[in-house]
């Protein structure tokens, strides 16, 4: 759904209970777009200090929530991802800011309050020009 220049993505249908490694996949996607395109968090991202291995995290903390709401052990989201048992019980835990931010989305996807934006500038113009087009088209049946 379009909303002025931006594309508005749909997450109601997302599992915040998966029950399959297809539905964990789907919120640890949703979990990692929804965070990174959040205002609070865009703003993070603009300051470039040790940008790859914040985004790693965010990343990481997604997947082990996914996995966590899908009930899977620490030890089992810990082989998964590749990283430490006490890594992923920070993020879990909110230990660490990017656990925090994807707890935080976790909820307002729960509750139906995250609404993902993409800005489409590209779409805007192509939707005026189209107009133009029918307009145009329009006048030139009138014509006939």
């Amino acid at each position: 759904m379009s909303a002025g220049n931006h594309l508005e993505v749909d997450v109601a249908s997302i599992p915040v209970k998966p029950a399959s490694a297809k539905e964990v996949r789907e919120l640890e996607i949703a979990l990692i777009i929804g965070t990174l395109l959040r205002p609070d968090v865009i703003q993070e991202i603009l300051h470039p200090r040790e940008f790859t291995t914040w985004v790693d995290s965010l990343a990481v903390a997604a997947g082990a929530l996914a996995r966590e709401k899908a009930g899977y052990t620490v030890a089992k989201i810990a082989e998964e991802l590749g990283r430490s048992e006490t890594t992923i019980r920070n993020h879990l835990q909110g230990k660490t800011k990017a656990g925090q931010l994807v707890r935080e989305t976790y909820d307002m996807i729960k509750t139906g309050k995250l609404k993902i934006t993409i800005p489409t500038p590209e779409c805007e113009e192509t939707k005026k020009k189209l107009e133009t087009v029918k307009t145009t088209l329009k006048e030139l049946l009138e014509k006939l």
